[in-house]
């Protein structure tokens, strides 16, 4: 497996105006720390509107913008309403509790939330990975991204009872992104050793009702 591969398959899952949901964070640090919580949610919440439409007008991919004006909208509602800038990352908080618990219900029920995802992303056929030679890697890869989640929420919660909102969306922008893209670049390289450990035919070979021996999936996971 070469660099050049996982980097063409990163940029395949993560394609898009990935800035687009960084940034409205950032305009609510700098204009909150300056102007007030006031200034801070309407700064945001407009920014991550004209950056859609933006997007939109330029006929550029507008998914990630339209997540990024979401989450934005809906922490700056926390903490406007509440009349205190800490409740800007409670929906931080609440998002990595749900992830968490869909990745360990997945597990409980022998669904794999990794599997949901890839064929979300992918398109791949859903029985493909049911097979018994294919859903391991993808319930290993599961496990991992529990543990991600699990990992991230206990920093969320201690930084939240610090009470230090700026170092909270610091931390989610600088360690979230970075820390995100190895478990990607982890999950692939894991995926596709585990596959081919597994023995299972390949994407191709399950749509074209190949017999074994299989070569098994080589790129993609």
């Amino acid at each position: 497996m070469s660099g050049k591969e996982i980097l063409e398959e990163l940029r395949s899952v993560l394609s898009g105006k990935t800035l687009d949901t960084i940034i409205p964070p950032l305009v609510f640090i700098i204009a909150n720390g300056i102007f007030g919580l006031t200034i801070g949610v309407v700064s945001a919440v407009l920014f991550a509107f004209l950056v859609g439409l933006w997007r939109i007008y330029r006929k550029e991919d507008w998914h990630y913008a339209t997540i990024g004006f979401v989450i934005v909208l809906f922490a700056s509602a926390f903490a406007f309403f509440a009349g205190n800038a800490d409740n800007y990352v409670i929906p931080d908080i609440v998002s990595s509790v749900f992830l968490l618990s869909i990745a360990l219900a997945s597990l409980v029920v022998g669904l794999p939330m990794a599997a949901y995802l890839s064929h979300i992303t992918r398109g791949w056929p859903l029985g493909w990975y049911w097979r018994k030679d294919v859903r391991p890697a993808y319930r290993d890869v599961t496990l991992f991204w529990a543990l991600y989640f699990f990992i991230r929420l206990v920093i969320q919660i201690l930084l939240f009872l610090n009470s230090d909102v700026n170092t909270f969306v610091l931390v989610e922008i600088l360690l979230g992104m970075p820390l995100t893209i190895i478990v990607l670049v982890g999950s692939y390289i894991y995926g596709i050793y585990r596959l081919k450990q597994l023995g299972g035919p390949g994407v191709d070979e399950y749509k074209e009702g190949t017999e074994a021996p299989w070569r098994g999936q080589t790129r993609g996971f």
